[in-house]
């Protein structure tokens, strides 16, 4: 009996892992499937329930609770999106369950590795003090716990650290240490390579450097493991429904990286003011001016009080559609798919520049590319390995049926919300099912059940401040119809 039990599960890991998600690679300015070679486009949102505020709670990690985690990734997978950014997570605790909900729904993560606590970031302020032992062996563990899941898409190896031209003298070095630290290490350990990139703020002054700086090429090798993989771009350029391409600087935007030798997206969009947000930049974002890049993630899927979010969840797991969503959703639908997976024609036998101080047009911006030493005793820990380090899998989804209430724009409780098992990335439209709605509850009654979970900084910036874009703030309108869908207050149809 024990060895037909023991087959049993063996088999049902395996149809786990057979059902797996394929990983995603880098090639040149594009992200691909590593088995189809078809292009990824990110159609992602920023996921950090709580923000950064509610790290070290118990609560601020957001990939450990698999009732939440269900419930959102039905939510999103309704959606449209194919990615989620976490901003903290807590690499001791046990993530099996979430990573295997999102993989299940075609949702791919981008982890960023740091810390919103003293030590487990690099300080902006002090490069060099930051950079230490203690610190390289966090973010390890954190390869360590995302590493063997075929759905992490990347890691960040830092979110905003350069933020003005003071910033971009000391720290650039130590970026790219701690990438090429973080590289060395998933080559040591992880089943495959997994890309490492920067998420940076949209600062003019230092914009163009940053990137320059951080693609080029400082080795006469074939690898150089210093350099990012991918970069990303904290946008909240496009303001309201009167901007446009070149309103918001998109166009510029295209220009200054039409020749990047690797991958470059939005890793935060969606101005708030003014509010509500009609996310018309979707369409020029996924559409044919905008190829060079490779997509975006919305800021952020949990209401907050900056007042950025899709969703507005309670401390009793209950949760509210916001008009953004709605929105969003309408936008979503607007992308035409087959673009996505098309290859820009312009991104082949791109090769990177050797880094020199030509590339770097400020003035006050490093041009050192002399990259720091690992500090004493990494070496071997890279070697070695962090002893005791957890490290997760894909398990089976059993639930598939979201367990707590999920009220719609109108009010109405969402019945028949549930995820669907899907083999590729889930893309607008992909997975959507007919929900319905019963008697429209009072537009307190979910927030009556419980206090709000979504205490904390707006911004989940591990190294400090994000933009001042996202100083802004403005009132979500709750009750807006969704886009495409047929609501009847009552108990009329609530046609996904």
């Amino acid at each position: 009996m024990l060895s037909l039990i023991s087959i049993l599960v063996s088999a049902c890991a395996l149809a786990a892992r057979v059902a797996a998600l394929n990983p995603i690679v880098v090639h040149e300015q594009e992200f691909s499937d590593s088995v189809t070679n078809d292009r990824f486009v990110i159609v992602g949102v920023d996921y950090q329930p709580g923000g950064q505020g509610a790290y070290g709670t118990g609560s601020g990690d957001p990939l450990s609770n698999g009732t939440t985690c269900l419930r959102d990734a039905a939510l999103m997978q309704q959606l449209g999106v194919n990615t989620i950014r976490c901003y903290n997570v807590d690499p001791s605790l046990d993530h099996n369950d979430c990573v295997s909900i999102f993989d299940s729904v075609g949702i791919y993560m981008l982890i960023d590795v740091n810390a919103p606590v003293p030590g487990l970031s690099i300080d902006r302020s002090n490069p060099s003090s930051s950079y230490t032992k203690s610190y390289l062996q966090h973010i390890f563990t954190v390869v360590e716990a995302f590493k063997s899941f075929p759905n992490t898409l990347g890691f960040f190896a830092g979110n905003e650290i350069i933020n003005d031209v003071a910033t971009g003298q000391a720290n650039p070095p130590y970026i790219r240490a701690v990438q090429r630290d973080l590289k060395n290490y998933i080559a040591a350990h992880a089943p495959r390579t997994i890309p490492v990139g920067y998420s940076a703020a949209d600062v003019q002054a230092v914009l163009q450097d940053t990137w320059a700086y951080l693609q080029c090429k400082n080795s006469n090798g074939t690898n150089d493991a210093s350099r990012s993989d991918f970069f990303g771009l904290n946008s909240y350029s496009w303001c309201g429904s009167h901007s446009s391409y070149t309103i918001s600087g998109y166009n510029t935007l295209v220009e200054t990286f039409s020749n990047t030798t690797i991958p470059i997206f939005l890793s935060e969009y969606g101005c708030n003011d003014p509010a509500p947000r009609a996310f018309d930049e979707v369409t020029t974002l996924y559409g044919p001016q905008m190829t060079t890049l490779s997509g975006g993630l919305v800021y952020q899927w949990t209401q907050d009080s900056s007042n950025y979010g899709l969703v507005q969840t309670y401390g009793n797991g209950t949760a509210q559609l916001l008009g953004d969503y709605d929105t969003l959703m309408g936008q979503y639908d607007k992308i035409d798919v087959s673009l996505l997976a098309s290859s820009n024609s312009t991104a082949t036998s791109l090769q990177p520049p050797h880094c020199n101080a030509d590339l770097i047009s400020n003035d006050g911006f490093s041009t050192d590319f002399n990259i720091p030493s690992p500090p004493n005793g990494v070496d071997q820990l890279i070697k070695s390995g962090v002893p005791n380090a957890p490290t997760g899998s894909i398990v089976s989804v059993t639930r598939t049926s979201v367990q707590v209430a999920v009220y719609a724009t109108n009010g109405g409780q969402l019945s028949g919300l549930k995820i669907q098992a899907v083999s590729t990335a889930n893309s607008p439209g992909q997975s959507r099912s007919g929900l319905s709605t019963g008697a429209v509850a009072s537009a307190t009654a979910s927030s009556s059940a419980g206090a709000s979970s979504t205490s904390g900084s707006g911004s989940a910036s591990s190294t400090g401040a994000a933009a001042s874009a996202k100083a802004s703030s403005g009132a979500y309108r709750i009750g807006a119809g969704l886009a495409g869908a047929a609501v009847a207050v009552g108990a009329g149809a609530f046609a996904l």
